[in-house]
Order: structure tokens, then sequence, then C-alpha cells
């Protein structure tokens, strides 16, 4: 049975630390293991960083002008900063499926839908993770994909890319794709902002849900 305790929302304005956020996103999942707090989408940005996944290959770290943190979370380095919206869902796959793959997928459909919402076509690339769009006639990756489950509590979760400084990711080789450039909603000229991103993804949450509802009817 899915908890009937609402699923919190929480939304930060400034840039938080990245090691607090961390500890803060392990404690809540802990909790949430525990039954001792519902479960929580918690959207926010980061001061400029790199972070390195379980994948993470140090020949694809080419400037590290930023802190760099070892993330815990699947894929290889990523870039966050301001201007990038950050989703840190941390919801219970024991109560909802027991499915990992399926999650992930689930994620993929939210951020596309959202983005869709908000005017601008997004898909999944075989064989490359991530959100990927249009930019100039080119495939361009606009938004990012990362996630642990510990004790079937998740953590981490999605990155997208509206208005952050571009140049920042040339420090490293993004998620270890080269061959394609990262974009971003202003890049694209589209006038979205972070808290209208925001309201597109809490529009298209049941949906997320939904779908991690049919691994328990069918799984």
């Amino acid at each position: 049975m899915v908890s009937n305790d609402p699923i919190e929302w929480r939304v930060s304005d400034a840039p938080q630390d990245y090691p607090a956020a961390l500890a803060a996103m392990e404690a809540r999942a802990s909790a949430i293991f525990e039954s001792r707090a519902p479960e929580q989408v918690w959207l926010l940005e980061h001061p400029p960083l790199y972070t390195g996944g379980t994948s993470a290959d140090p020949v694809e770290l080419l400037d590290p002008r930023f802190p760099v943190y070892a993330a815990g979370r699947g894929g290889r380095y990523t870039y966050h900063g301001p201007g990038q919206r950050i989703g840190y869902v941390m919801l219970n796959l024991a109560h909802r499926g027991h499915d990992v793959r399926l999650y992930v997928h689930a994620i993929e459909s939210w951020v596309i839908a959202a983005l869709g919402e908000l005017g601008v076509e997004a898909w999944r690339a075989p064989g490359r993770i991530g959100i990927w769009t249009q930019d100039a006639g080119r495939e361009a990756k606009i938004g990012a994909i990362g996630v642990r489950v510990r004790r079937w509590v998740t953590l981490h979760g999605f990155s997208v890319n509206v208005d952050p400084d571009l140049s920042h990711f040339a420090g490293i080789v993004p998620c270890g794709i080269a061959e394609y450039p990262v974009t971003s909603l202003a890049k694209l000229g589209n006038p979205a902002s972070l808290s209208g991103l925001d309201t597109a993804l809490r529009g298209h949450f049941d949906a997320f849900l939904a779908l991690l509802a049919g691994a328990q009817t069918t799984g």
C-alpha cells in the first residue's frame, strides 16, 4: 500500500550548499524508510560545482574550476549551478512497485512532459542518458537524470537547464557524452523561469505517480 501521508513539496529560493543538501536528503530518506517523515520532492539550485557519480571517469574532469563532490548517485560528471532547477525526489519504492528501471523511466517522462508544457519538445535518446531537445538543428542535452536507491527509498533525481551559465559545463565532459552540446531554455529563446518550470512539474506529478502505480498493479 502507498502511504496516505501527503508527499511534501519543498522549494528553496537561495542556492543550497551541496554537502548540507546531501546530508539533508540522506536524513530525509532514512526518515522515510523508518516511517518518521513523508516522502518529499525538493526543488532547489546549487552554487557552481561539479559532482561525480559512481561511474565518473577522472579524465572527464577537464577543468576543476569549481568544487568537485562525490555524489553517490549513478552516472558520471555533471554540473550544477544557479539557473538550473534540481529536483531531489525521495519516494519509497517499497510502496510503489519495487521497479527501479520504471522509476527512472517515469522521471524522464515527467520532465519531458513538463518541458512540453513550456513549449519545448524533448525526448529520450537511445544509448544516451538524459533529456534531449533540438538546438539550432542539432540534438542537445537540456536535462540530466541521476538517481540512487537505498533500502528502496530514492535519492537524487534530475536537473533541468533553465538559464545557467552554459560555459561552466566546459570544465567536464557532461555525463561522459562529448559529441553533443548542452543547451537551456534561455538559449532556446524560451522565457520560462524556475518557478514556471516548478509549476509545470507540479502539474504533471500525478501522471508521474500513476506510472509508478502501474508497477504495483502489474508487478
